[in-house]
């Protein structure tokens, strides 16, 4: 068990690191600053707005929903 706590532990320390980059760069951690999220099919299907950052793309836009 403690092999599947340390997995978590670093898994969250690796998502902080994450947000607070994007928070200096004022990017939205959830699309890193480009306002959607690509939808990765095999065939062409558009790309849907960020539901953190409403498209914006903006840290601001991000910690407000948050």
């Amino acid at each position: 068990m403690k092999l599947f706590q340390s997995i978590l532990d670093w898994k969250a320390i690796k998502e902080v690191h994450h947000r607070e980059k994007m928070q200096s760069l004022g990017k939205c951690p959830d699309c890193n600053g480009r306002g959607f999220t690509p939808a990765y099919l095999e065939v062409y299907s558009p790309s849907f707005d960020c539901s953190g950052c409403e498209g914006s793309g903006m840290y601001s836009d991000w910690e407000r929903t948050y």
